[in-house]
């Protein structure tokens, strides 16, 4: 376990340095020099999110397209989780300031899944997605400073709590294919950032792991993808690619139930367990599992320098059950089907490609 390089090494850092470019300033640290060269100047940047695909996936025989227009790699935000480092993009800031530090995030007594918006037993949450995130956001920062956000998104996600929470301020495109037609349409305009996003890689990983044939077929789907936006992208602007977290597979044998815990408030994933509760049982429920505990207080760093999120020290856990490599550790009285995994600090995990045209 380290922490991300949130000076100049990470995601945050790739939105910085595009805010920068086009507005002048920018809440957080840009790139280092060196990855910042990696990417040309232009008047207009599309940004391809392929959700799930880490940079040591591009070794898969099938990212082969992919991985020759890597030219770096970066830090995704801890948890590496798509809720957290979408919501990094969306602000411009790391889990720290931006507030939202789990997909299983808890919230005084509650845990909020901030993906479908629902708290325990799928009731619908009270809280308002729309005020969760810190204002200005990025897309507000660029609109006043006359540029603009245009983001595409499965056409399923229009109007749902995740889309109002991210993209408050953006021109949100939904789309029933792969959205290339309207993001290449919308990064004509000179000082525009467009987010393209493609959920394939990360689908077919949760679902059926990096060895099937499903998971080659995503690679392939994203690979032609990226072909047609390096082959189309127009003068001015640039193409850049990158991912939200990466994936580990775990075998069925090594998903871990944990013990009924009346006395814990459990939160985060599977891969990274946050517990609000004792620390001393804390640490003797970590001595019974193949996870290591991390105080709450030795961990703060993982999710980014001050200023705080002014609930941030409200919503950390007291420690983390952090799961050995090739374990997922499964609630009580909850399933886990999925092959697939993220959410952890290994470098698989954490390590994103950037992709340049």
């Amino acid at each position: 376990m380290r922490t991300p390089d949130y000076q100049g090494g990470a995601l945050v850092n790739l939105a910085a340095e595009l805010e920068r470019r086009m507005t002048g300033t920018s809440p957080s640290p840009p790139l280092h020099p060196h990855l910042a060269a990696t990417i040309p100047p232009a008047e207009s940047y599309l940004l391809v999110l392929f959700d799930g695909l880490g940079d040591f996936q591009l070794a898969h025989p099938d990212a082969t397209d992919l991985r020759a227009s890597r030219v770096a790699s970066l830090d995704a935000s801890f948890s590496t989780q798509t809720t957290v480092n979408t919501s990094t993009l969306a602000t411009g800031l790391p889990p720290s300031q931006h507030g939202l530090i789990s997909y299983q995030l808890r919230l005084g007594s509650k845990v909020l899944n901030t993906i479908y918006w629902f708290e325990e037993q799928s009731t619908p949450s009270s809280v308002d997605p729309t005020r969760f995130l810190p204002s200005p956001n990025l897309s507000e920062r660029l609109r006043t400073a006359g540029c603009r956000v245009v983001a595409t998104e499965p056409q399923a996600f229009v109007g749902s709590p995740l889309d109002r929470m991210l993209f408050r301020g953006a021109i949100v495109h939904g789309v029933e294919d792969d959205g290339v037609d309207v993001a290449l349409d919308a990064v004509r305009a000179p000082g525009t950032l467009v987010l393209l996003y493609l959920p394939h890689v990360d689908a077919a990983a949760h679902a059926k792991g990096q060895e099937s044939d499903e998971y080659a077929a995503a690679l392939e789907y994203a690979s032609a993808v990226w072909n047609r936006v390096v082959t189309e992208i127009p003068d001015g602007a640039v193409a850049i690619g990158t991912a939200d977290h990466g994936h580990v597979d775990v075998a069925p044998e090594n998903k871990i139930a944990l013990p009924e815990a009346d006395r814990f408030i459990l939160s985060g994933d599977n891969r990274v367990v946050y517990v609000s509760g004792s620390q001393s049982e804390g640490v003797a429920l970590a001595e019974s599992l193949p996870a290591t505990w991390i105080p709450g207080v030795d961990a703060i760093d993982l999710w980014g320098p001050q200023p705080f999120h002014p609930e941030f020290k409200n919503r950390l856990p007291d420690g983390l059950l952090m799961a050995d490599d090739g374990y997922a550790l499964v609630p009580a009285g909850t399933t886990d089907p999925m092959i697939g995994h993220h959410g952890g600090a290994t470098e698989a995990e954490l390590r994103v490609p950037i992709l340049v045209s």
